[in-house]
């Protein structure tokens, strides 16, 4: 397959999933649209290695380990599945590090041994291998990776899984794991059973709002960056600095319920979030 038939196929799955992170945006440079629908279909498959479909434990970490060595070959000039082909002159072109990419790897292996976060820390390191690579990539890819504005994107994006995490405490639990931190859990005396259960108990409001303010401030402590950056790139950081505030004031306003509907941002609010984020300069 040639390469351009390759990038094809990787934006067409790019297109066909949504996430909160604009991913092979039309809001990004064209130069820059192909290595980043690139990077999202190798992390998009991976995810769906580790999570979706009837196959073992010991099945999923082999189809991860497999993927990885074809990243390797990758690094190599070789490859022979689409997703690799582009990845491949991706990272010949643009010099991407494999470091972020392989971190994404680690934490995907994560998630088919793991269900449960004993503290905080605990769980910002799994949003370091998670969620960090690709603010990383995208900094590198506009030759923006300075230590200051890695220090920022990474507070960006691990407030935006931990923002996903909340908004997702009943769909989580449904496939056994929660993502709330047990000493939290003790903290706040919620039970597992009542996340099972879905009880809106005063207790669990009080652990959720806790949550909730807590990763606002990491959100915000890394929102310099939507006016450090320029062009379309701080466009797009400043909408999804403000699209994850917004999913973290709807759980707030919602009572900190989770359970019964899912926080989403609907389309009035997306209309006035693009008029901030251009303003916002």
């Amino acid at each position: 397959m040639e390469t351009r038939s390759a990038y094809a196929h990787c934006r067409r799955l790019a297109a066909s999933h949504y996430e909160n992170f604009p991913v092979a945006s039309l809001l990004l440079p064209r130069r820059l649209r192909d290595p980043i629908a690139a990077i999202y279909a190798f992390a998009r498959t991976a995810d769906d290695l580790a999570d979706e479909g009837e196959a073992s434990p010991a099945q999923r970490l082999a189809a991860l380990a497999d993927w990885e060595s074809r990243l390797h070959a990758a690094a190599r000039g070789e490859a022979d599945h689409p997703i690799f082909i582009a990845l491949a002159d991706s990272i010949a072109r643009f010099r991407l590090p494999l470091a972020p990419l392989t971190d994404l790897l680690s934490a995907f292996r994560q998630d088919v041994t793991r269900t449960r976060y004993g503290t905080f820390a605990e769980l910002i390191d799994y949003c370091r291998r998670s969620a960090n690579p690709i603010g990383r990539l995208l900094l590198h890819l506009y030759g923006a990776d300075t230590p200051q504005n890695i220090g920022r994107a990474d507070a960006i994006c691990s407030a935006l899984q931990l923002t996903n995490f909340w908004q997702d405490v009943a769909v989580d639990c449904r496939k056994g794991r929660i993502y709330l931190p047990a000493e939290d859990l003790r903290r706040f005396q919620v039970a597992e059973a009542d996340l099972a259960a879905g009880r809106l108990t005063p207790q669990f409001q009080a652990l959720m709002r806790f949550q909730v303010e807590r990763t606002r401030r990491l959100l915000q402590s890394g929102a310099p960056l939507g006016r450090t950056l320029t062009g379309r790139l701080g466009f797009n950081m400043r909408l999804t600095i403000l699209g994850g505030a917004a999913i973290l004031e709807a759980i707030g306003k919602n009572g900190y319920d989770v359970f019964h509907q899912r926080p989403v941002i609907q389309w009035t609010t997306w209309l006035s979030l693009l008029k901030r984020a251009a303003l916002a300069k």
